[in-house]
């Protein structure tokens, strides 16, 4: 939906390699290196690539026109430094573009365990990571130096068999509790089945199944450059917002009639 070309870009996260060969098809993008933390993910890439973490690239400062990103960035331990590591290795009128889990997802997942946890043990400890909320995405963008910030989210809601169905598909997708506050003995058997209760229970669907929420938030935003859209200065309006409307115009110390 840009139209303007991008010579050099690179894919943060390339998990399989899916997102780089999108973006290598792309007709406006020249060239195009993918980078990830593990190598085996990296070989599964077809395409030009760099073992590298996010929070460390490895670009000289703005050699790149274009970075992008799907659901990885929400792993990282410095996500504002991340942000500034992106900024400096654009150039002028660079574009960032993200995709990462927003701060509801899973939500179910991490009351359920809330509940069992505090049912069954007498407390509880943190499953889940905390993660971004929308509201703050356009504000971390501002502050690595970003122009034109731009943050939105999407939810997407699926099914699962059963909680523990869930489970399996997170720890598949290596997305199981990594914090460094979690409770380090094995979970109990009576918890996680506590657990699995208060899911179907609170979050049971129709069919049977059960419900689990992923937030998407996306993240855009432009290294600055003079030939960027700038806001008027207050007061060089030449229309009027009520002639616009076509409404009388009032004051702020003015009653309504009626």
């Amino acid at each position: 939906m840009v139209q303007r070309r991008f010579e050099r870009a690179a894919v943060l996260g390339a998990h399989h390699g899916l997102l780089g060969r999108c973006v290598r098809t792309l007709p406006n993008v020249g060239w195009a290196v993918e980078t990830d933390s593990a190598p085996g993910m990296l070989r599964q890439c077809d395409g030009p690539r760099v073992l590298a973490d996010e929070e460390l690239l490895p670009f000289a400062d703005g050699s790149l026109d274009l970075v992008v990103s799907a659901l990885s960035l929400q792993f990282v331990n410095d996500l504002p430094g991340v942000l500034a590591q992106v900024r400096r290795v654009l150039k002028a009128d660079g574009l960032f573009l993200a995709a990462m889990l927003g701060g509801t997802t899973l939500a179910e997942l991490r009351e359920a365990f809330l509940v069992a946890e505090s049912e069954v043990e007498g407390g509880a400890s943190p499953r889940v990571a905390p993660l971004l909320d929308v509201r703050e995405g356009g504000a971390l963008l501002q502050r690595a130096g970003f122009a034109l910030p731009v943050a939105d989210c999407d939810t997407v809601g699926v099914t699962y068999a059963t909680a523990l169905d869930l489970m399996r598909d997170v720890k598949g997708m290596g997305a199981s509790n990594m914090l460094l506050a979690r409770r380090r003995a094995p979970l109990r058997r009576s918890t996680l089945l506590r657990a699995m209760e208060v899911y179907s229970e609170r979050f049971g669907a129709a069919d049977g199944r059960v419900r689990a929420t992923f937030e998407i938030i996306t993240l855009t935003g432009w290294v600055p450059h003079e030939s960027q859209q700038k806001p008027l200065k207050p007061g060089s309006a030449r229309s009027r917002l009520a002639d616009a409307l076509r409404v009388p115009e009032r004051s702020a110390g003015d009653k309504t009639e009626g």
